[in-house]
């Protein structure tokens, strides 16, 4: 037998109110004649009932003994109450005739004479209430017989919100997908493996990892890698938000949470990506829950419980991303949930190079782009930052007509994302047009003066987004900061306020962008990094996300702001020597800055001479392109004294090197 379904019911009401409408055994007849004929019935007795209504029309209801002379068929074939209708030439008219005809005995029937229905609002108050009821009733059926997990309403509320990507779908992102990030690519690749030949691992004890944290700043490619695990992994893949599983009702949350892991069992093996996991899996008790029952920590608590509970979930593997992982709890942090943190930094120069590499791909470019120099220019841009300075190099070029994007697009660009949009039109006085140029020249003199400070690249007096002025650095990617190369950039940001107490006694507003700058770097370096002579060596930094309390007395702070004060006035005083020391080719340099507004390293070279320091992005790109570690002599090691070994062996060990 076929499955029952509502759509038969449908159908067959449908069927009987059509069979009730077309049979009409409720009603009758209705004809439409002329006015001449309608008098006529009238006169020859035919007519039982008279009704005139405002509009002129007229219904007339006809006898049953003289229904086949009007009809010409029987009475059981033209209803009950077969009517005539017709339209009076006036209400007067008519009422006059039918006063005539009743008087000679032709009609002795009812007249009347009511308004006019609006048959409209009619089925509008009668019909249409009926037909929202059982709208709402067939919504309401169809949501509670469908069963999919990713319906929405109230009857699928706890059902899991993620998506199925299924073998061989709509994900087409690989790995060749993915620039950079090569330490990172290999753990999820090897992830991917774990599906593919399990075998190759079980073989010698091993056990596929339950899930992998994917830890970074935003867009450094995260969500990607997650994608290209999708497109390379020949398994089904659920994707979701961390947000997706709470909502307004309580226990949705973890209904949702098991309602995921039994869709995922049932396609085991599979993946599971929990975007930004951090929307649920917040350490508990830190935050102040508002009622007794928080909603967040029950979602986790059944989270954690599907991970690695007394359940099996073999086969399932679970990857999140956050950059947030200080505030996660330590629970789902512990091996046996997420056995892996993988972390997804900034790219470095050589990756930024294979991030526009990838990025330039469907983009038109002309021989002057130079993807080294790029890499160069963006220092501690995300791979988000560079696909977007891809193309908003592109969209410059489309404005100006070009048929190729060049390398002064991609310049641009970068000004662009960097400093905001070039505000040419906006009035400056020839007043402060000075004193922008000598705050900029400031910064531009000491910055090529000072050994640690960052190289230059240009310096403009252009106004871009909220700011007067601006100057471009190439800042070095160390791995490590000394106290000596933190206070040569916190003089060299000084130097814009320095240069105007010096060259045009007087200060402005211009500086307070850098005076926050050199604030916050000297209490980091003074409370957290311990570079300090009357505090050193402690760090008073607490990474508590609810923290009501100082880790330090009122004394230490009392005094932290006494060297904060200390350390910024010395590096002033330090940048306003500098500055009088050199004090003509500032003015040159402010000169040049006011006549053509925007100058480069190559300017400040002419005038300051050339820098005798190399910096460290410089010294990298050179050992590049000679492919080779420099050379030691064997003569300029250290030599070893009070060693163990005897003389003989030392030597030897010599002869051998």
């Amino acid at each position: 037998m076929p499955r029952f379904n509502l759509n038969w019911l449908y159908m067959l009401i449908a069927v009987m109110l059509l069979g009730l409408y077309l049979t009409n055994e409720g009603g009758g007849t209705s004809k439409n004649v002329s006015y001449d004929e309608f008098q006529q019935y009238v006169r020859n007795g035919y007519v039982n009932k008279v009704v005139a209504y405002d509009d002129n029309s007229v219904e007339a209801y006809i006898k049953a003994q003289h229904v086949k002379d009007v009809f010409q068929q029987d009475s059981n074939k033209v209803g009950r109450n077969p009517v005539i209708t017709t339209d009076a030439p006036a209400r007067e008219s008519l009422e006059t005739f039918l006063q005539t005809e009743r008087q000679e005995e032709h009609f002795d029937g009812s007249v009347n004479y009511p308004k006019k229905s609006n048959y409209w609002n009619a089925i509008l108050w009668n019909i249409l209430p009926f037909v929202f009821l059982i709208g709402i009733w067939i919504f309401f059926m169809r949501r509670m017989s469908s069963g999919g997990g990713g319906a929405g309403g109230v009857f699928n509320v706890g059902k899991s919100k993620a998506q199925l990507f299924e073998k061989d779908g709509a994900v087409k992102v690989t790995f060749k997908d993915v620039a950079g990030l090569a330490e990172a690519k290999q753990e999820v690749e090897e992830i991917v493996e774990f599906l593919k030949e399990p075998q190759k691992y079980t073989d010698l004890g091993g056990k596929i990892p339950k899930g992998a944290l994917l830890v970074g700043p935003p867009g450094t490619g995260k969500t990607l890698l997650a994608k290209a695990v999708a497109g390379e992994a020949n398994v089904p893949f659920f994707s979701l938000s961390g947000s997706d599983f709470v909502e307004m009702f309580v226990g949705v949350g973890a209904s949702r949470v098991r309602d995921l892991f039994r869709q995922a069992k049932e396609k085991s093996p599979c993946i599971i990506f929990i975007d930004e996991i951090d929307a649920v899996g917040r350490a508990r008790g830190k935050a102040p829950a508002m009622g007794g029952n928080d909603e967040r920590e029950n979602t986790l608590n059944q989270l954690l419980t599907e991970m690695d509970g007394f359940g099996s979930n073999s086969g399932i593997i679970i990857l999140a991303a956050t950059n947030r992982v200080d505030v996660l709890d330590k629970a789902l942090l512990r091996a046996g949930r997420f056995d892996r943190q993988i972390h997804v930094d900034l790219p470095d120069l050589n990756e930024r190079k294979e991030v526009f590499g990838v990025h330039l791909r469907p983009i038109k470019i002309d021989d002057t782009v130079d993807i080294d120099l790029l890499a160069r220019q963006t220092p501690g841009f995300s791979g988000a930052d560079i696909a977007n300075v891809c193309n908003e190099a592109a969209l410059i070029a489309a404005r100006h007509g070009k048929k190729f994007v060049g390398k002064q697009d991609f310049l641009d660009a970068v000004d662009r994302i960097i400093g905001g949009l070039e505000k040419r039109t906006k009035i400056t006085t020839e007043s402060e047009r000075r004193t922008i140029a000598q705050h900029e020249a400031g910064h531009a003199g000491l910055s090529w003066l000072l050994e640690h400070a960052n190289p230059l690249i240009k310096v403009t007096i252009v106004p871009r987004g909220r700011a007067l002025g601006a100057a471009w650095y190439l800042p070095e990617e160390r791995q490590i900061t000394t106290k000596e190369q933190m206070l040569d950039e916190m003089c060299a940001t000084l130097g814009g306020r320095a240069a105007e107490e010096l060259f045009a006694g007087r200060i402005s507003t211009g500086a307070m962008n850098d005076l926050e700058r050199v604030t916050k770097q000297a209490y980091g370096m003074i409370a957290y990094l311990g570079m300090s002579d009357r505090l050193p060596n402690l760090c008073y930094y607490s990474n508590e996300e609810y923290a009501f309390s100082k880790p330090y007395s009122e004394k230490t702070a009392e005094l932290i702001d006494e060297e904060v004060k200390r350390m910024v006035n010395e590096q002033y005083d330090r940048a306003k020597r500098i500055l009088s020391e050199h004090k003509e080719q500032h003015a040159q340099l402010t000169q040049l800055l006011i006549e053509k507004e925007v100058i480069f390293a190559e300017d400040v070279e002419r005038i300051f001479g050339k820098r005798p320091w190399a910096s460290r992005s410089e010294e990298i790109m050179a050992a590049k392109e000679k492919k080779e570690n420099p050379v030691v002599p064997i003569e300029n090691l250290p030599q070893v004294e009070d060693s163990s070994l005897p003389q003989e062996k030392l030597d030897e060990e010599k002869d051998n090197e």
